[in-house]
Order: C-alpha cells, then structure tokens, then sequence
C-alpha cells in the first residue's frame, strides 16, 4: 500500500475505511495478491436493442463505466466480493440488480434490460399557469422582448396561446435512445502553444479557464465509440474538470482564493520539467450563498428532440431546482421560432410550480436564439437583486439558426449584461448539430461557465455537487502572468489554454475581459519546462538574436534560488479595479505528488488525442499506468471514470490502427 493512500486512508471515518480498501483495490495498487475478477454484459431495450452510453455503478464504490454504441459494458480487475449494480440512462426506468458475485480469475456475464419511458410530442406550445393566458393578439413581440410582459403562455387545447415553434407532432410517441452519431458539430479551431525562449519570451500570460465542457463532451465520444475530434479536445478544460488538494484561503484572508504550485520531472520528456499552478477559491456552503436570480432559458426548437437534449435538459433544471431555498427565485424562458416568458420569476419555495412548468416543455420549430436571450436578459433586469446572483442559464444545444440578431449583436448584448451585474451560464446538450465554439464564445462574454451535460450524472455533478461554483462567481477577470528567470529556464510550453492567452500588456489592462472562478472551484494549469543546459532542438524555442535589446538582462534573473515569479490580477464580482496577488516559486523539483501524477496522465491523454507533437515518449499504456497509480481518495469516481476512458481509446486503437 502506497504513502500517498495510507494517508488519505487516515482522513476517512473507521467505518469507510475497509470499504475504501476494497473500492479502491487493484493490482496496479495494491499488488497482484489482490484477487480479482470480471464482470461484462449489454445493456438493452425492451426490443433487445443494445442501448449506447448507458450508465452502470457498482454501488459503495468508484467503479463506474459506460455501454458502447452497441450497449456492451465491462469492469475488469474487480475485487471478489458481492455487489448491486445500478444501471440507468435518460429516457429508461433505472434497474438495481443485487446479489452480483465476483469470482476470482472468472468473467460474470450479466445482461441488463431496461424499460423505455416515452415522451408524447404534441403541437408545439409553451406552457404556464392556466390563469396566466393571454390571447396572442394582445402581447406585442416588443413587450416580450422588453419584458414588459408578465405573464404566461399556455398549451391547454381550445384555448388561445402563444405558440412556439412552427412544426406540429400530434400525438406521436417517441421511445427515448440511442442517438446517431455527429453530423455537424462545430469547433474551434486549436493549434498547440509553442516552446517560447526565455531570453525572448520571459513572459507568459494567459486569463483562467474552469470550463469543463471540453472533458464531458471528449467522454461522449469516447462513450460512442469514436476518436473525438482533435479540436474538441481542450487540455486546460480536461484537467479542470478534476478536483485537487489545494488549500482554501484563510478566514482572514483579504483574497479569495490560494495559489500552490509544484515543480517535478515531466513524465514523456526525459530532461524536461513540469511546473503545477494551481488556485482554489474559497468554498462557500450553499446555504450562505447570497440569494439568486435566475432565467432558465431554454431551447425548444425542433432540433432539441433528442432523448440527449430537451429531455435531459428538464431533468438537469429538475435537479437544480431542487436545490433552491426559500431566497431564490426563478423564471423560464423559452425560445423556437419565437420567444415566450413560461414562468414568471417565481420563489423557490414554489417548488411543484417550477417543476409543472419544466415538464410541460416541448420541442418543435426553428430556433430564434437571439430573441430568446434579450428576452431572458429583460427578465433578470426586471427582478435584478442588489448584492444577489443574478445570472441567466442557457441551455441549449447552440443550434442557432433563426433570428434577427446575429452572432456578433448577441455577444455585444450579453457584454453589455455582464456590466450591469448579470451574468450567463451555458450547458450544453446533445450531438450531432452541436455548436461547442458558439457556446464557448458566450459563456466567456457572459462572465459565466460552460458545462457540456452528457449524462444525468454530469447534470448532478455540475448542478448539484458544484452548485457554488457554477451559479456564484468569487471572482471575475482573473489573469496569471509568469515571468520565468532565465538563469535557470531555457524555454517553456503552457499546456493548454490556447484561446486564453493574452499579451503581456493586458496584465495591467484593467478593461481586458478574462476568466471567472466561482465558489469552490479550482483551476490548475501545466507548464513544460526545458532548464538551462538542456539539448534540445524541439523545445528551444528561439529566435533570431535582438539588435537592440537584451532581454537576458531581466531583474531577477541573478536569483538563482527562483525558477520563476507569478503575478496574479482579479477583480471581486462587483469591482473594476483589479487586485494583485503575487508567488515566488523556488527552483526545488520534488517528487510528484498524487496530485501531480494525476494531472500529467490528464495532459499525456489530452496531447495523444490531440495526436500533439509535444505528447513525447509516453503512449496510452503509460497514460493509463499513471493514472491508475493517482487516483487518490476519488470520492465520486471522476478518476476511476477518466481511467475507463483512457480504456476505452486504447481499445479503439487496437480495433483501428
């Protein structure tokens, strides 16, 4: 038993700790005395259809995988034992099956068949209080987009109603599944930082990122079977997506956050280092949360049909809702080939209410995006909290593609929100026509967070488990500058954070948007370092020599207990003055922590399905050693999930390559 586990053991109440023992068991950690066994099946519908992504759990432990396209699943290198496995996807009742015994060196077939809910697509309507009808010919689009509208739309047949949406579905019922595969997704587009020398490059600035979308949405396509696209793959998002042992700022603290970091041998690059920066921002029980303000503004369009979309998207809201206190409040907007207020903003404590609202939603016609989002905004202003969240939730695939505002007329407006103390969140949802660079691009104009939600269980992740973090923001515009001693560093390579860069003048440039840090969350970011005296053509990083300066001359640069300085910028969520936060990090490369062993199999697997030029001498074998080998205390499993991924890939390169 390793160090790092014997003391996370110690941390845990008696009661939990065998069982900690057993979850956590394998050979790659406790050695091969450890007897195992396996356990594999497929998961199908009523049809005997395989159902693809479908969710599996052994329950008291951190073994969690998911069905591929054809519904087959398998855990391996499971301790003997007796266990319940609980099996659910959106759309299907969830199955508990007991009493499953794993036998040592044997492989368990277990088949699992779930029944399919079904979800009745009638016209599309939009739907509130009855009492809240008001014929259409009396509400002008002005007053909806204004928010000088107050009331509901219903769907009650025989009544007049505002109508959503131009397709009509009557009566049909569509039993939720599987999904095609994408057809029309829609990235960004990434090329990988570059070796910088020092001599001419001493400076390296960049705005943080706790967006998560990136992790979730790679592990869709994982999940299915397919390679995700290299541009899909955003290092600094898969990385955040995981939680590490940071420490919270004093009580007394006048910042908001801590910075750690952690210098060690890069694990694919002999020679190399790897430098771990991370901040935690101080957790805030939800309860102490100041009181929100919040839009659902929900995509109905034709395209959000999918059991992945309009109905996870209810079922993720469902969830939030739960959350809300007495404090809170919310309202729903949904937009097709209109716009309509659904709920007015309404108390938590109205639970039921907000819950009825949710479930009448339905999908049918074009997409006004635009009209949708100024009409939410309108909403917000209109019940504004001084001193409270207020923030609007989108929640949509990004299929935008009905409107008369365009793309650039929605980032003004949501830029123009953000200063007025409204923010926006998105999650999205789906595949297929998925706009990921549309959503990306929003939620940062926003000031807010971009989750992609695969699953139930990301939308209990991100909306349950890291409510502070998604919906509070502790701090806004925080940047990181790093300025490396060239005595002791040659060249150096941010991993990650390609489209969070900025130039070293906008530091100090106050009115340079950059990223938020909510309640709780953490953000970590990796440097590869090439030291002075290393030969290494690739990583050099020069340039042709300076005429007139000599940037070897920096101050500080005699220093040679210093590897580098870090300069950090932020605002608090209501200021437009930044503050300033600085760390001295010693030339000292240590021993990697779990942490930090964990975070390099994260970036490793990052770089191989980026197919990187950087991604070094480690291959997806090593990836999946190391992370096995860091999974530390992993109280959700997210670990023992990104080590199931890593499986995944390798099996699909063996089946392709």
């Amino acid at each position: 038993m390793t160090p790092d586990l014997v003391r996370n053991l110690a941390r845990l109440p008696r009661r939990l700790v065998l069982t900690t023992v057993l979850a956590l068991a394998s050979p790659a950690l406790l050695g091969a005395q450890v007897a195992t066994g396996a356990l594999a099946g497929v998961v199908r519908d009523a049809a005997g259809a395989g159902i693809a992504n479908a969710q599996l759990r052994l329950l008291t432990t951190p073994y969690a995988t998911r069905a591929d396209t054809a519904g087959r699943y398998a855990f391996d290198n499971v301790p003997v034992g007796t266990y319940s496995v609980r099996v659910n996807y959106v759309g299907y009742r969830p199955k508990e099956v007991t009493g499953v015994r794993i036998v040592a060196g044997q492989r368990l077939t277990l088949d699992v068949s779930l029944e399919a809910t079904t979800i009745e697509i009638q016209e599309m309507t939009v739907v509130a209080a009855p009492n809240a009808l008001v014929p259409r010919d009396q509400v002008t689009s002005k007053q909806l987009l204004d928010g000088q509208y107050a009331g509901g739309m219903a769907s009650t047949r025989g009544r007049p109603s505002i109508q959503v949406g131009t397709n009509r579905f009557e009566n049909a019922s569509i039993a939720t599944g599987a999904t095609p595969p994408p057809v029309n997704e829609s990235y960004a587009r990434i090329h990988d930082n570059k070796f910088l020398g020092v001599r001419d490059n001493p400076l390296s600035t960049f705005g943080v990122d706790v967006d998560r979308a990136s992790y979730s949405n790679i592990r869709r396509f994982l999940v299915a079977g397919q390679r995700p696209p290299p541009d899909a793959v955003r290092i600094e998002e898969m990385l955040n997506y995981f939680t590490y042992d940071y420490p919270e700022p004093a009580r007394q603290s006048e910042h908001p956050f801590t910075v750690t970091t952690e210098v060690s041998m890069a694990p694919w690059h002999a020679g190399h280092q790897l430098l771990r920066v991370g901040l935690q921002a101080r957790r805030i029980d939800v309860a102490d949360l100041p009181p929100a303000n919040l839009v659902f503004l929900v995509d109905v369009s034709g395209s959000m049909q999918s059991a992945n979309k309009l109905p996870l998207v209810k079922r993720s809201l469902r969830m939030l809702v739960t959350e809300l206190r007495d404090v809170d409040r919310v309202a729903m907007v949904v937009y097709a080939g209109s716009a309509g207020l659904v709920l007015e903003s309404t108390p938590g404590t109205a639970k039921d209410e907000i819950f009825q609202a949710i479930d009448r939603l339905e999908a049918g016609g074009s997409t006004a995006g635009g009209a949708g989002i100024r009409l939410a905004y309108g909403v917000a202003r209109q019940h504004f909290i001084t001193g409270g969240n207020n923030r609007v939730i989108l929640a949509t695939d990004g299929d935008f593609n009905v409107g008369a505002a365009s793309d650039a007329d929605m980032e003004r407006l949501i830029e123009a929100e953000r200063t007025q103390g409204v923010f926006l969140a998105v999650l999205g949802f789906g595949m297929g026509n998925y706009k990921d660079s549309k959503l990306e691009t929003l939620a940062d104009k926003g000031n807010g967070n971009y989750a992609y939600i695969d699953d139930a269980a990301e939308a209990e992740k991100t909306l349950v488990h890291e409510l502070g973090g998604t919906l509070f923001t502790v701090a806004k515009d925080v940047k990181l500058q790093l300025e490396f001693n060239p005595a002791q560093v040659a060249s150096y390579r941010l991993i990650g954070y390609e489209n969070r860069l900025l130039a070293k003048e906008d530091f100090d440039d106050d009115t340079k948007d950059a990223g938020e840090m909510g309640a709780g969350h953490s953000v970590t970011a990796l440097y590869e370092i090439v030291p002075v005296g290393a030969d290494d053509a690739l990583a050099q990083g020069s340039t042709d020599s300076l005429r007139y300066q000599h940037v070897a001359n920096v101050v500080g640069a005699h220093r040679d207990g210093e590897l580098l300085y870090i300069k950090l910028r932020y605002k608090t969520p209501d200021g437009t003055t930044s503050r300033l936060l600085t760390h001295v990090v010693p030339n000292r490369v240590q021993r990697p922590s779990t942490d930090m062993r964990f975070a390099a199999a994260v970036a490793s697997f990052g770089m191989i399905l980026r197919d990187s030029e950087y991604r070094g001498s480690m291959d997806i074998n090593d990836v999946a050693t190391l992370a096995e080998r860091s999974l530390g205390e992993d109280a959700h499993g997210y670990r023992a999930g990104f080590v199931d991924l890593v499986h995944r890939y390798r099996g699909l390169t063996l089946t392709t390559d």
